[in-house]
């Protein structure tokens, strides 16, 4: 590790590495990337991180254009990220806030653990009694899971304060969490520092980076993405950040997420768009089979574009709307998994010939689920792909299964074929050294369904960071 220093700021090289250790989070996956640490002047000689790599974008191609602004991209939103002492001193920042200046069409997903955290039990009531909401309030460092009454309180107590410096309703708030299970918010560190983050709130592409980074736990990367498409005749954005890199597995992960759009759309449209695009993505993603207490992801439409309002689900409008908000999802998802904790490449496995798209992304899920499937040791193993596709609960005919690695043909009408395993090898090999992807495409033969799923590989630095770290 080198070090320079300049003024107030430290800037710190880290050498080439996989996974960091957990004492310093140090090393990037690229050789010899720079970090930029500053040093707070109210805790001298404390060095905080004041921001981190952004993830690779990895959008689906489609009718949209990638833009700058993730979650402020759209029109009507602002955001702000800043450090508010949530974390031990020294960390980066811990507490985020994503503003609409108007009452925007709300709608959410959460998590499917029944140990659910007070922030989701707390936005699960609000949504279903308000249809719209003005803000989300993000903090990272305490879970404020199994808490019990007074962890609920807690949230209530921090929602109601946002709604008091933003002169909006306490129920037009809404909350998410992540951190260590079992520790309540540190409440008076988080009120103490709302003034702070009000007065940061910005809606240039800044505040979009700076929250994409203070929702982050053990994730190297900030996840943040946004694009631009027509709806009608209207152009129309829709921008997203997410947080996540270990407890991924669906149904969603230990995943942070808010959505923004200035698209206007009726409520029950919208909130069955968001059910719909988590289903085909971050309900696709796992990196280590764990389920989190606080998975949340919040949708906002402002309705400041000016477009035509998207009242059936059967328009054209509506399904322009929908593949933009499926491609930015995806996209966030894929870089969770490509993120995975001590993982060294993406994997996404294709799916094709199911009956439907439900039981090609239930193929889906079982292979990127399979500890066995996780690609790590460079074995162009077929049989545990076709093995994981067999115990996915879904009845197809063995004679119509076929498997690919890229574009190697490994099995087909059910029977191994004869390849090359060192090209196989070599193509595992080279994806884990540049941090790549790795395609594993299936068929089954049953019809025109069809579903993608995202996992990682499975190293021996994920038993190690899970080893050395509290969650």
């Amino acid at each position: 590790m080198a070090v320079c220093s300049s003024q107030n700021a430290t800037w710190i090289c880290f050498s080439e590495g996989r996974r960091p250790g957990i004492a310093l989070r140090s090393s990037f996956r690229c050789s010899r990337r720079w970090r930029r640490m500053t040093i707070s002047s109210a805790d001298a000689g404390v060095v905080s991180v004041k921001s981190m790599p952004a993830a690779p974008i990895l959008l689906p191609e489609g009718p949209w254009k990638q833009i700058p602004g993730g979650v402020t991209a759209a029109k009507g939103f602002k955001a702000a990220g800043i450090y508010g002492g949530l974390r031990a001193k020294g960390e980066k920042p811990d507490l985020a806030l994503v503003t609409c200046d108007v009452d925007a069409t709300a709608a959410g997903a959460f998590t499917t653990n029944l140990v659910a955290a007070a922030p989701v039990l707390y936005c699960r009531h609000i949504l279903d009694i308000s249809e719209t909401g003005r803000a989300v309030l993000i903090n990272a460092g305490q879970a404020n899971a199994a808490t019990g009454d007074a962890g609920y309180q807690d949230t209530v107590e921090c929602s109601n304060a946002v709604a008091q410096l933003l002169h909006v309703r306490p129920e037009s708030v809404l909350i998410e969490s992540t951190g260590v299970i079992g520790q309540r918010i540190k409440k008076e560190a988080l009120l103490s520092s709302l003034p702070k983050l009000v007065a940061s709130l910005t809606s240039a592409t800044e505040g979009a980076d700076s929250a994409a980074v203070a929702i982050t736990t053990t994730d190297l990367v900030s996840k943040s993405i946004a694009v631009e498409t027509e709806v009608g005749a209207t152009v129309v954005r829709v921008g997203g950040m997410a947080k996540g890199s270990g407890m991924i597995h669906p149904n969603m992960a230990t995943m942070l997420g808010v959505m923004t759009t200035d698209a206007s759309v009726a409520t029950n449209i919208w909130r069955e768009m968001v059910r719909k695009s988590v289903s085909r993505s971050f309900n696709q993603i796992t990196v280590d089979g764990d389920t989190s207490t606080n998975d949340t992801v919040i949708a906002l439409a402002s309705g400041a574009s000016g477009s035509t309002k998207i009242s059936s689900l059967e328009s054209s409008d509506a399904q322009q709307l929908q593949a933009c908000l499926d491609a930015v999802m995806q996209g966030l998802a894929k870089s969770i998994a490509w993120d995975g904790e001590g993982a060294t490449c993406l994997i996404e496995i294709t799916v094709s010939g199911a009956s439907n798209e439900a039981e090609a992304a239930k193929i889906a899920r079982s292979v990127a689920s399979s500890s066995l499937a996780a690609v790590y040791g460079r074995d162009p193993n077929w049989g545990r792909i076709a093995c994981a596709v067999g115990y996915a609960g879904i009845h197809f005919n063995i004679n119509d299964l076929r498997v690919s690695l890229g574009d190697i043909l490994l099995m087909n009408n059910g029977q191994p074929l004869p390849f090359d395993r060192y090209a196989a090898s070599t193509y595992l090999k080279e994806a884990g050294q540049i941090h790549g992807t790795v395609n594993i495409d299936i068929s089954v033969g049953n019809g025109h369904g069809s579903s993608k799923a995202w996992g990682c590989d499975l190293s021996y630095d994920y038993v190690k960071i899970n080893a050395e770290y509290t969650t």
